[in-house]
C-alpha cells in the first residue's frame, strides 16, 4: 500500500487515484439554490466537462487532473446528483454526434468517451469515500 501513496491530486499510472478531502466553507447545496443559480451552476460545468471532453485524449495527465480535479471538486461542493453529470455527459456527446454527422464524418470515436464518463465518476466516488471515512 506504501507504493500507491502519492502527492494528492495526481494521476498514477496504474489508475489508482489519491484525492485531496479539502473542507469548504463554500459548501452549496444545488437543491438549495434558486432554478437561475442551479442553470447557471449546470452551464458552467457543462462548460467545464466539454473542455474534459475536448482534452481527454490529447493534454498532460497533470493538466488534465487539474481540470478534472476542478470538475470533481464544483460538483462535490454543490452536491450535484450522479445522474446530472450522466447527463451532461450524454447532452455533450449527442452535440458532437451532430456536429461529426454535419461535417459527414464517423462518429464511432465517441464511444471512447466513455471513459472519460467512467474517469470523472471514479473520481467523484473516491471523494466521496474520502469524505464519509473523515
Amino acid at each position: 500500500m506504501r507504493g500507491l501513496l502519492q502527492p494528492p491530486n495526481q494521476r498514477l499510472t496504474s489508475n489508482f487515484y489519491v484525492v485531496k478531502c479539502p473542507k469548504s466553507d463554500l459548501h452549496q447545496v444545488f437543491q438549495q439554490m434558486t432554478g437561475a443559480e442551479q442553470q447557471a451552476l449546470l452551464q458552467q460545468l457543462k462548460s467545464d466537462y466539454r473542455q474534459i471532453l475536448i482534452e481527454y485524449f490529447t493534454i498532460s495527465d497533470k493538466r488534465l487532473n487539474e481540470k478534472i480535479d476542478k470538475f470533481i471538486k464544483a460538483v462535490f461542493y454543490a452536491n450535484i446528483p450522479v445522474p446530472q453529470i450522466i447527463e451532461i455527459h450524454m447532452e455533450l456527446i449527442d452535440e458532437f454526434s451532430k456536429q461529426l454527422k454535419l461535417e459527414g464524418r464517423n462518429d464511432d470515436a465517441l464511444l471512447d468517451y466513455r471513459l472519460t464518463l467512467i474517469d470523472i465518476l471514479a473520481h467523484l466516488c473516491e471523494l466521496y469515500r474520502c469524505s464519509i471515512q473523515k
